[in-house]
């Protein structure tokens, strides 16, 4: 039996009363955290540009986050809210793959839900559905097509989508294989999207060709016979030769919506950043220094951290989340800043440009250690050179809002409000929070859009019209 047949039957098989509740729980927290941060990032220019494609009037049964005016069909709204759900860069994270999973497969999902009036219970079921199909993929590749310089969320992202939108569609096994080997077949994407529109804009496209996958599977189309295995197919040609089967083995029995599991952003930039963030933040907690009593930073880093954040002294807010100056020297600024310090007024700053230059990065020989950056795949050592000669050391492995420690539910509310009140009012907000985390049950999922429609979104603080 091929891979892509076994993933099949396993979607089809897959009911939601097999599904623990713990799980069930985190894909709960995946919709709810991707649906706040496209809320916010509906106002950028990326996804103002993926508006574009929509004709200037109601012509579908989905709704386009920031417009009362404009719907459209399930794929294209898809494209254009998972555009918007990944263009501040606030969405989540798995290490099975190194993937933005959420940011495609949630917008995806639930635009097809929405069109077929589906409840939140079988848009949980379906999440997960697509979620471990997209992760075991990923955990397959063993972490070779991230490293090879493949945007893994454009190359994995249709997978997710079309397996969640075929598990809601109810296609039988013959059907979800189709669509599942439609979806191999436009992957696509590198990471020389970073720090432009196009990263945003590709996992637009991810979530569009799921949903188109998915659609015209239902219709009869069919794809490769073995897109995964095939001399030219994905493991030849994405991943040098090399596919885990092992990493499909275990679906249903454990979960990588929990193992390695879901990372949730706390701030709004590339996680790479994230774990020197967070040591920075616990050394000036414990030792109660001052930007102005800093003269250096160096953050050592895993290989893989470095070649992410490129840019030292970002001009736009595109680059600024791909640098650790702009993190650090943002931390040393204001120890709690979020969604406004991306402002491009923000990145003008003397003070702020000027502690950009005195933070460094390097990695050390201790990251030759494939155990150690297993353990710490986007960890971080940071030394702080005070004006005073003493330096100070402290090392985080995991990020704050990592599966190994996962935000306060009071965070992630917190969060949650932070993206959408701005937006929406923090009355609507906080009755959208409600009814998300009340999503896994018998209403209708077009009860949440309809607290979504009930006002136009406007602008949310910190996105600026000069954003790239």
């Amino acid at each position: 039996m091929t891979t892509s047949m076994a993933l099949a039957q396993w979607v089809d098989g897959l009911a939601s009363a097999h599904i623990p509740p713990a799980v069930r729980q985190v894909a709960t927290t995946c919709i709810l955290d991707t649906l706040a941060v496209a809320v916010a990032g509906a106002a950028t220019p990326a996804a103002r540009a993926a508006l574009a494609l929509c004709p200037n009037a109601a012509t579908g049964p989905c709704t386009i986050l920031g417009r009362t005016d404009v719907a459209a069909d399930a794929p294209l709204a898809a494209f254009v809210n998972a555009t918007a759900a990944h263009a501040l860069d606030f969405d989540d994270n798995c290490y099975a793959g190194f993937v933005h999973g959420s940011a495609v497969i949630v917008p995806a999902l639930l635009a097809c839900a929405e069109s077929m009036d589906a409840t939140g219970e079988q848009t949980v079921t379906a999440l997960v559905a697509g979620a471990e199909c997209e992760y075991a993929i990923g955990a397959a590749t063993q972490g070779r097509l991230y490293e090879r310089g493949w945007w893994t969320t454009g190359v994995l992202g249709p997978i997710g989508a079309a397996m969640a939108a075929a598990k809601l569609f109810r296609l039988d096994p013959a059907r979800t294989r189709e669509a599942l080997a439609l979806a191999v077949s436009m992957a696509s994407g590198t990471k020389s999207c970073f720090g432009s529109d196009a990263k945003p804009l590709m996992a637009g496209k991810a979530a569009q060709a799921g949903v188109q996958s998915a659609c015209l599977a239902q219709a009869g189309a069919t794809g490769p016979a073995d897109p995964f295995g095939a001399p030219s197919g994905f493991a030849a040609r994405f991943n040098e030769g090399v596919f885990d089967g092992s990493a499909l083995a275990s679906l249903g029995r454990s979960w990588y919506l929990l193992e390695p599991g879901v990372d949730v952003k706390r701030i709004p930039v590339c996680l790479s950043s994230h774990a020197a963030v967070d040591a920075l933040r616990a050394l000036m907690a414990r030792h109660r220094f001052q930007a102005s009593d800093v003269k250096r930073v160096t953050c050592d880093v895993p290989p893989i951290v470095a070649a992410n954040l490129v840019h030292a002294m970002p001009a736009t807010p595109g680059q600024a989340r791909f640098s650790m100056p702009f993190a650090i020297a943002m931390t040393l600024l204001d120890p709690d800043w979020g969604l406004a310090a991306l402002h491009p007024a923000q990145l003008a700053r003397d003070d702020l440009r000027c502690l950009m230059r005195v933070v460094h990065m390097e990695t050390g020989p201790a990251w030759n250690d494939a155990k150690r950056r297993s353990a710490a795949p986007e960890g971080a050592v940071v030394r702080v050179t005070l004006t005073n000669g003493a330096v100070l050391e402290a090392s985080r492995d995991k990020a704050a809002g990592s599966a190994a420690a996962p935000l306060p539910e009071a965070a992630v509310s917190r969060k949650f409000h932070d993206c959408t009140a701005p937006v929406i009012g923090a009355r609507h907000a906080a009755t959208l929070l409600a009814r998300l985390r009340s999503l896994d049950g018998p209403e209708p999922i077009r009860a949440v859009f309809d607290i979504l429609r009930t006002r136009k979104l406007a602008a949310a603080p910190g996105i600026g019209e000069g954003e790239s």
